[in-house]
């Protein structure tokens, strides 16, 4: 008798390739945002040129999904999805936005960053009612001193009057509320197909962004045709890898992957926006940066070991 031995090929669950790979567009991709809106910007302002980014990758996915198959979205999904376009990208990009007007950047850098904090809280108090666990918090934590050391706080003093920091600092903790509720009603509303709910989200907060910048900012709906071709490029980039694969991406995490490890990009964006940074842009990378990115890799570690 001749026995034969079958060797089984290793294979990775799709699931989880498919939950690294979206992480990893999540961490990467969002972190070079930082960058490339920087370029944006320089020349044109902020909330218009937000609201156009939104507004052309909403209407290439949206476009993309109703091509390839994809059914007719009922008001039940257009309702539910410009609820958290509404919050995503409305109200939290755009309270970030103007809390700049406020607030130096590292500071508002710092409070943003928090946001993991108001995630795990909200969904513990009145979603799943689940603690974290410990190591998840310690994690959080970790996470927070990482990113104080990296903002460098001693140089965060602003010249602006009290009045300035107070309706800054406000923003950004509405901010965070907002972005803490959008993730977490990602998981628990009725939505169409993943393309064409990102499409629809950001054909919400792209529409409504750009009607507030029509109020506020000196443009008009055409003003696209005067900016630089800087701004273009960036734009097209961030339409590509910030919106269409980053805000995708992190829609799915959104709805499959739980909320202590959905909220680690907080902490590893900033890090990879620093080495940019330092790559194209000409900032210095400092011994302290170097301390607060390390702190922030060990919170990402105790994070993702410690969810349930």
């Amino acid at each position: 008798m001749v026995m034969q031995t079958t060797l089984q090929p290793i294979s990775v669950h799709p699931k989880r390739l498919t939950l690294w790979m979206a992480l990893i567009s999540v961490y990467i991709l969002w972190g070079s945002t930082y960058l490339f809106i920087h370029f944006m910007t320089e020349q044109m302002p902020p909330l218009y040129m937000s609201s156009m980014r939104f507004l052309v990758a909403g209407t290439l996915l949206y476009s993309y999904a109703r091509l390839t198959g994809s059914p007719r979205p009922t008001w039940t999904h257009v309702r539910s999805a410009g609820i958290i376009g509404l919050l995503l990208l409305t109200i939290a990009n755009g309270c970030l936005s103007v809390a700049l007007q406020h607030i130096p950047t590292g500071m508002a850098a710092l409070l943003a960053a928090s946001m993991p904090v108001f995630l795990l809280s909200i969904n513990w108090l009145w979603f799943a009612k689940t603690r974290p666990t410990n190591l998840a918090l310690m994690g959080l934590l970790l996470g927070f001193i990482g990113i104080y050391f990296l903002i460098k706080p001693n140089k965060m003093q602003g010249s602006g009057t009290i009045e300035d920091n107070l309706i800054g600092t406000g923003l950004v903790m509405v901010a965070n509320v907002a972005w803490a509720l959008g993730t977490l009603f990602s998981a628990r509303l009725p939505l169409p197909g993943q393309m064409m709910s990102s499409g629809l989200q950001m054909l919400t907060g792209g529409l409504i962004l750009l009607m507030f910048s029509l109020l506020v900012e000196p443009v008009t709906p055409m003003s696209i045709l005067d900016a630089p071709t800087e701004a273009i490029g960036s734009l097209v980039y961030l339409v590509i890898f910030g919106s269409i694969i980053g805000f995708s991406s992190y829609a799915w995490l959104a709805r499959n992957a739980p909320p202590t490890l959905v909220s680690t990009y907080a902490y590893v964006n900033p890090v990879v926006a620093m080495i940019l940074g330092t790559l194209f842009a000409g900032e210095i990378f400092t011994a302290q940066s170097l301390i607060g990115a390390t702190i922030v890799v060990a919170g990402v570690v105790l994070v993702t070991l410690g969810r349930k």
